[in-house]
């Protein structure tokens, strides 16, 4: 039998990650297929036919431990925390005995040493994804620093507490692409930053609770930004700010600002200079702030994007025509519902009446946590509208609400939704709430 390269094997079960049934009878040609997990029905005394443990590519440090404590939390409490730990350390070291190489570790607000295993050096020297907080130990940081030089991605969630050895971390990448940081604290980022500016071949940069304190101009360094993502937090004298509008990044494809805490204007001055090439654009704001005059920018510099989330009133309905005529490309939009927005019936039907020939998704975002007003004969027009839209898409049709809040909390609304499923009006229908949502 030919034997496929690994890359490509990879590529297949990537492409396979939802179909089990495929899955399995992979499993059944080639045990060394079996990279994607295999799950043992019946308990059994005898070994497993190889060894699992070495197609282990991601590791989570606290995921171990909880495990083990829920495993072990009918015993004597006094004994649990010991257990738990000596069968953790057990676990570890059968892991980097075995696995050739680890992809992706995430260790939040625990502490582990490398010192007592040996082989993590090697295991650990290909790690592509880290995620981790700053309250670990320094030496977690050091070790890791000298191991490991390819990191692509790094998750870093500072706390009160920033252990030395971060910004050694940070700097002894050679390629690094993908950084996040959450910092939701008064600690000064000063060395954390200064380390970062050094990469400035970074793809996509998450910054999650930035104030006023906040150097924010290093920002404008990574001109090969591709994704960028802004969250603010509620604070004052944001001056040094400013200078992102003139910020030039020719690569940004991807634009989420949360909170923006100054007029729209900087934002606006933004994406004249950036907006050409976005693909998606994301402005949200927790006390549904809003303004007609980035509706109307984006109409005039944002040509090419792929997906909107942003809010409208009442009275900003030609606007919202503007979007879907002068947007062309635009495939999916996400529409603020409630309060001073739009309603979902006005949302629906604009929708349907103005979006262009590649617009096939909307997503009703239920700002202010309002049950849903929809009416089955609203809902069943918009559906039959739909049917003789040029030209003939099935439909995506996402809410953002909690469970007992949305439109399909009605029983009527639910077989009508069913109805156009099988007529094949409705290629996915989804409820999730605003925890889970994963459009912004």
């Amino acid at each position: 039998m030919v034997q496929l390269p690994a890359d490509c094997l990879n590529k297949i079960f990537e492409y396979l990650e939802d179909d089990m049934v495929t899955l399995h009878s992979c499993l059944l040609v080639n045990y060394l297929w079996c990279e994607k997990g295999i799950v043992i029905s019946t308990p059994t005394s005898k070994p497993p036919m190889f060894n699992y443990a070495t197609f282990c590519k991601i590791l989570s440090i606290n995921q171990v431990y909880y495990k083990l404590e829920l495993l072990l939390k009918d015993q004597q409490p006094f004994s649990t925390q010991n257990n738990t730990f000596i069968l953790a350390q057990e676990i570890f070291k059968l892991y980097f005995n075995q696995i050739n190489s680890l992809k992706e570790l995430t260790c939040q607000h625990m502490n582990i040493s490398f010192d007592i295993y040996p082989e993590a050096k090697d295991c650990l020297r290909n790690l592509s994804e880290l995620c981790c907080s700053s309250d670990i130990s320094s030496k977690f940081f050091y070790q890791l620093s000298e191991i490991c030089h390819n990191i692509l991605s790094i998750i870093l969630s500072f706390e009160q507490v920033i252990s030395k050895g971060i910004t050694e971390l940070i700097s002894a990448q050679k390629n690094l692409k993908y950084l996040t940081i959450i910092h939701y604290t008064d600690i000064d980022l000063k060395d954390i930053i200064s380390s970062v500016t050094n990469h400035n071949s970074l793809n996509k940069l998450c910054f999650y609770g930035i104030s006023h304190y906040t150097s924010v101009p290093f920002i404008t360094k990574f001109t090969n930004l591709q994704e960028l993502e802004l969250s603010f937090v509620n604070s004052k004298n944001f001056e040094k700010l400013q200078y992102i509008q003139y910020a030039i990044f020719p690569l940004l494809q991807i634009l989420n600002i949360k909170n923006f805490p100054l007029t729209y204007d900087i934002l606006i001055s933004f994406i004249e200079n950036n907006g050409k090439n976005l693909k998606e654009f994301y402005v949200d704001n927790d006390y549904g702030r809003n303004d007609n005059s980035l509706n109307l920018a984006i109409t005039k510099f944002c040509p090419n994007l792929r997906k909107l989330s942003v809010g409208f009133k009442n009275n900003e309905l030609e606007t919202l025509k503007l979007i879907f005529n002068d947007c062309q490309y635009l495939e999916s939009i996400k529409i603020w519902c409630g309060g001073k927005f739009l309603n979902e019936k006005v949302a629906l039907d604009m929708f349907v009446n103005y979006s262009n020939k590649n617009t096939f998704e909307i997503i009703l975002y239920h700002y202010y946590d309002m049950e849903s007003k929809l009416l089955p004969k609203e809902l069943e027009s918009f559906f039959i509208s739909w049917i003789d839209h040029v030209p003939q898409k099935s439909l995506s049709l996402i809410i953002v609400n909690d469970d007992d809040k949305s439109l399909d909390a009605n029983e009527d609304n639910l077989k009508i939704i069913e109805k156009y499923k099988k007529l094949g009006v409705i290629k996915r229908f989804k409820v999730t709430d605003f925890d889970d949502d994963e459009f912004n």
